[in-house]
């Protein structure tokens, strides 16, 4: 049952409660404020979002964080309509001062393991991720999904949930310690993110900004391989290598391509852009 944010004074809230009632009500006010009246996880909503991607894709340096406030405000509603999900969205969106803290959490909490974790892991990935070129690929993944994925209604849905984005973050950070020569540490990443979420990405391959894995089971990317700008995979693509021992061996795929599900490409070829390949 939701949270009733009423104003008769009838019931006796929990500070917790209350607070979800402040915030619904700030959240609605600023949805008015902004000429919109569509609810988060709405067609509506969704078409909404897609409109102000390009708003939305060059704010993480602002003060005043525009993606950020919408998540914030999706989250808000979503405890309100689902308590039993009430604490883990206080926990890793509601309680986060911004995105990326956000988001370190949740790797965090997803990747740690027996032998690192999750504080140091959490301190690792808020670290590399303040760089400002990975700051801005992991913003621009997040609003590929929105772009791309007619199934997403709301940018928290993808931030939480999908394994993908997820996967994609992982790579990120592991990447960044690769290129600092912290390759042990590097390949620690890669090995839990194989394990949890099941995909396997090189820490040295190079994948541009604006990407979107979907569904992501099985997705395999090689050492040497290298994707542009918003390019999109589906499930179980493999990037493979030619079986050569040095030198590129994997595929270069350029900006704008889109792989289908349980496409196999080999070798030191060159997709390219816009191309669509199918499986």
């Amino acid at each position: 049952m939701a949270f009733v944010c009423g104003v008769d004074g009838s019931r006796v809230l929990t500070d917790r409660k209350v607070l979800i009632c402040s915030r619904v009500n700030r959240a609605k006010k600023r949805d008015v404020k902004m000429g919109g009246t569509a609810v988060p996880g709405t067609s509506e909503y969704s078409r909404n979002m897609r409109e102000r991607l390009d708003e939305l894709s060059c704010c993480e340096n602002s003060a005043m964080d525009e993606l950020w406030e919408d998540m914030q405000d999706e989250a808000i509603l979503a405890a309100n309509d689902e308590p039993l999900l009430a604490s883990f969205l206080f926990a890793t969106i509601l309680n986060q001062k911004t995105f990326i803290g956000a988001l370190a959490f949740h790797l965090a909490n997803k990747l740690s393991g027996p032998s690192m974790p999750n504080t140091l892991l959490l301190q690792l990935i808020k670290e590399v991720m303040e760089d400002g070129e990975v700051k801005h690929a992991v913003r621009m993944d997040l609003l590929a999904i929105m772009e791309r994925d007619p199934a997403c209604t709301r940018f928290i849905d993808p931030f939480l949930y999908y394994k993908g984005f997820h996967a994609l973050q992982g790579y990120r950070v592991a990447h960044a310690l690769w290129n600092q020569n912290r390759r042990p540490l590097a390949y620690f990443l890669q090995a839990q993110i194989s394990k949890e979420l099941q995909v396997d990405i090189h820490p040295n391959a190079k994948i541009g900004a604006g990407t979107f894995i979907d569904h992501a089971t099985g997705v395999v990317i090689g050492e040497t391989a290298v994707l542009g700008d918003n390019v999109s995979l589906l499930h179980q693509v493999t990037l493979g290598g030619s079986g050569l021992r040095d030198g590129d061996r994997h595929p270069k795929i350029g900006d704008g391509v889109l792989i289908g599900a349980g496409a196999t490409l080999v070798g030191d070829i060159d997709v390219g852009e816009g191309a669509q390949v199918g499986a």
